[in-house]
């Protein structure tokens, strides 16, 4: 590991939002289970428990778990069979996915004790051979069912969804600005980038590099030319030397000597981190770049399963995790990857879909010891709701974490009745 990716991770350890003191290692090349110590370690977090089966005395069985809908929009409302409640605001992408849920992943859950959290997850990942779906096929789905089952579960005991799965260690969480835009000429981009952050007032801000490989009718499309390597001085002297700089190239990269070419110019201009320089699946490819390179490597978004980070992480292919709360299948498994993380070293800087979303990772973020000097916020919701214990709105480019039970906001009743249960799908 290069100077400039310990420090960055150092220093934001130590004083970031997190006050944990962690053990920070260099290993080498990458080497078989039986030789590499890492792996040990990191399979000792994953046989940990994440959710707190401790704060129940007795069994909370499942009596129902409802899929509804309204329009293009979906909530999860699941009830005990002692009338307890929770509801889950589910990722748009259910449009396309709720017959997974209804066939695939529902049935797993009724009539079990919803203290058994951590493996009904795992027994759902197989279900019915439901590993076979990968990715968002399957871990919306399960997302959905876990956030209202923790909703529910956080009012039964009076607890928020962070204090479920652990100890609260971060109450107010920073965020980054995320910005898109990469279709714009770079003066345009440039202004809306600038635009995107004086409205929010966030302390950093991540910009898109390389060119879009989704969202085209042109399969061919490969960005104006030059493109990159014009944004990335000019951002920085937007901001000037003291703003916190990221860069997401979404895995556009195919050649490895072109990413670590485009991670240098990041390195020249003091960007603090370089997000999925090559496809996500490429895992060697991964730690190449990261070999190669000062400025910390980020990346998770896409993962599928939690082996992969088990491989970067024992082989020091990654700096920063960063499972989706949503893609991943919910927040046990993202804690899961995070602490994997922390075992390492390593921060978590989780990625946000945006929508409702950005309610799950602020307790998600609230229980990791290791979370990032700044988290990733696209804006707000649009649904009507309440939320006693947090004005859910950036205040000095943070957001207090609601400490209500569950997830300590309340979706009005009345809108939640315009939904209707699926039943067939």
């Amino acid at each position: 590991m290069k100077t400039n990716r310990r420090h960055f991770i150092s220093t934001t350890l130590a004083g970031g939002i997190t006050a944990a003191a962690l053990p920070l290692s260099s290993y080498g090349s990458p080497e078989a289970d039986s030789e590499n110590a890492n792996y040990a370690k990191l399979d000792a977090v994953l046989n940990e428990p994440v959710f707190r089966k401790e704060l129940f005395v007795d069994p909370v069985i499942i009596e129902s778990v409802e899929l509804l809908r309204y329009g293009k929009s979906f909530l999860c409302r699941v009830r005990s069979k002692d009338g307890a409640e929770g509801i889950s605001v589910s990722h748009n992408t259910m449009n396309v996915l709720y017959p997974i849920f209804v066939n695939r992943v529902q049935p797993v859950f009724i009539n079990q004790d919803a203290r058994r959290l951590d493996e009904l997850i795992d027994k759902a990942l197989v279900f019915a051979f439901n590993f076979r779906f990968g990715g968002v096929a399957i871990g919306i789905p399960l997302a959905t069912v876990e956030f209202a089952i923790l909703d529910m579960m956080g009012r039964i005991a009076g607890k928020s969804v962070g204090q479920l799965l652990g100890k609260i260690h971060n109450t107010h969480i920073p965020v980054y600005q995320a910005t898109e835009w990469r279709e714009k000429p770079v003066k345009e981009s440039v202004a809306l980038i600038k635009a995107a952050v004086r409205k929010s007032k966030a302390q950093a801000v991540k910009i898109k590099v390389g060119a879009l490989m989704f969202m085209t009718k042109d399969l061919d499309a490969k960005g104006p030319a030059g493109r990159t390597e014009e944004i990335i001085p000019l951002i920085r002297e937007a901001f000037g030397d003291d703003m916190a700089l990221y860069a997401d190239a979404n895995g556009y990269y195919e050649d490895v000597n072109e990413a670590i070419r485009v991670g240098k110019l990041l390195e020249e201009y003091n960007y603090s981190y370089f997000e999925e320089p090559v496809f996500f699946d490429w895992l060697e490819g991964t730690k190449q770049v990261a070999d190669a390179l000062s400025i910390p490597v980020a990346g998770g978004e896409q993962q599928h399963g939690v082996h992969a980070f088990r491989w970067l992480l024992a082989n020091e292919g990654l700096d920063i995790v960063q499972p989706d709360h949503y893609y991943f299948g919910g927040m046990i498994r993202s804690l899961k990857a995070a602490r994997m993380g922390k075992a390492m070293g390593k921060l978590c800087i989780p990625h946000l879909s945006g929508g409702f979303g950005f309610i799950y990772m602020l307790h998600l973020v609230s229980g990791m010891p290791n979370a990032g000097p700044h988290i990733e916020f696209k804006g707000y919701t649009d649904l009507p709701i309440e939320c006693k214990t947090s004005s859910l709105r950036l205040e000095n480019g943070t957001i207090k974490v609601p400490t209500g039970p569950g997830i300590g906001v309340d979706i009005d009743p009345d809108y939640v009745r315009k939904y209707d249960v699926v039943k067939d799908a």
